[in-house]
C-alpha cells in the first residue's frame, strides 16, 4: 500500500506517510482548495487531489526549505548540485553508489552510516552556520543526514543536530522527483503565518477544505515546544466559529498518550465526529512506538 502513498523529502519523523491511506478516506470527494495551517513536512498535501492549494507552517525554516525546494522543481540540475556536496563533504550516496568500506559495516554493524558520514557532516553543519545567509541547500543535506531528520537550532540560531545513521538513498531520490512533479503540476502557495491569521486571510468558497494536524498538546517533539492549553483552546475555539461557517475541516490530534490524557480535545470533540486512526507517532527524543490513540475529527458528513 505504502508504493502508492508519496512522502515528504524532509521525511518528518511522525508525519502522515504510514496513515495518510486511512486518514483521507474520511476527507470530502471533491476538493476545490486544499489548506494546511501546519503543513509540517507535506506529506499529507502531496497525496490530495485538489484544484489548488493554500499551505502554511509557522516555523521558518520549514516554510522556507518548502519554498526553496518548490523554485528547485524546474532545475534539471538540482540533483547535480546535491551529488556536489555529497562528494565535497564525502558524504554516503547509495542512491548511485555504496561507498562505505566493508571494513566499517564489519565494525559497526547497525550504525556504520553514522560513522561514515560523522565528520563530513560535522564538516557540512560547521560550514552551515558559519554562513552569514542561510544556504537552503546546506540545510536540506543537513536535514537529511542529521539524527532522525530533524530542524533544530540553539539559542544562538545555530543549527544542533547531530550526525543520524542515515544515508541519501533512492527513497530521498524518489520523494525529491514527487514533490518536484507535484510543485510543477499543481497550483500552490506557501505562507509563513500564525495559523489564525493565515485562515482569516482565505476566502472561502463551495468545496474548500481545512486539514489540521497541530502541534500535539500532551506529546514530546521539538515541534510541540511551541504549543500550550492556550494555543490549545484557541485553535478548537477558531474551529467552532469555521463550523459555524460552514467551512468544512478535519484534525488530526492525539487524546491519550503515555498515561497523559488531552481533556481539552476530548471535551471538544465530543461535538463533533470522531474517528480512531491507528497511530504511528513517534517522538524526537523517544523513537520507539508508544501506546497512544489517535483520532481523526471532522464536521461534516
Amino acid at each position: 500500500m505504502n508504493n502508492l502513498v508519496k512522502r515528504s523529502p524532509m521525511f518528518y519523523v511522525g508525519d502522515k506517510y504510514k496513515l495518510i491511506q486511512e486518514i483521507k478516506k474520511y476527507f470530502p470527494k471533491n476538493i476545490n482548495t486544499f489548506i494546511e495551517p501546519f503543513v509540517g513536512g507535506g506529506t499529507v498535501s502531496l497525496n490530495i487531489k485538489a484544484s489548488q492549494y493554500k499551505l502554511n507552517d509557522i516555523d521558518n525554516n520549514v516554510y522556507n526549505l518548502h519554498l526553496f525546494l518548490h523554485q528547485q522543481s524546474t532545475n534539471v540540475n538540482f540533483i547535480n548540485k546535491i551529488l556536489y556536496q555529497i562528494n565535497k563533504y564525502n558524504l554516503s550516496k547509495s542512491f548511485i553508489e555504496d561507498i562505505v568500506p566493508i571494513e566499517l559495516k564489519n565494525q559497526y554493524i547497525k550504525t556504520y552510516y553514522a560513522h561514515f558520514n560523522k565528520m563530513g557532516y560535522n564538516n557540512l553543519k560547521a560550514k552551515f552556520n558559519k554562513s552569514k545567509k542561510k544556504n537552503y541547500l546546506l540545510l536540506y543535506l543537513l536535514l537529511i543526514f542529521g539524527f532522525n531528520r530533524m530542524l533544530r537550532f540553539n539559542s544562538k540560531g545555530a543549527f544542533n543536530v547531530p550526525v543520524g545513521n542515515v544515508d541519501f538513498n533512492k527513497n530521498v531520490l524518489n520523494a525529491l522527483n514527487n514533490y518536484f512533479e507535484f510543485s510543477r503540476n499543481n497550483n500552490i502557495v506557501f505562507k509563513n503565518l500564525d495559523f489564525k491569521i493565515f485562515i482569516q486571510n482565505i476566502n472561502f468558497v463551495d468545496n474548500d477544505f481545512i486539514y489540521l494536524d497541530p502541534p500535539y498538546l500532551i506529546t514530546f517533539s521539538e515541534y510541540n515546544k511551541i504549543w500550550n492549553e492556550e494555543k490549545e483552546i484557541e485553535l478548537l475555539q477558531f474551529l467552532d466559529e469555521l463550523n459555524q461557517k460552514n467551512i468544512k475541516f478535519a484534525i488530526s490530534n492525539v487524546t491519550h498518550y503515555k498515561g497523559r490524557v488531552n481533556n481539552i480535545f476530548i471535551k471538544w470533540m465530543a461535538k463533533y465526529k470522531v474517528q480512531r486512526i491507528k497511530s504511528n507517532y513517534i517522538s524526537y527524543h523517544d523513537n520507539s512506538v508508544k501506546k497512544i490513540e489517535e483520532v481523526l475529527v471532522i464536521n461534516y458528513n
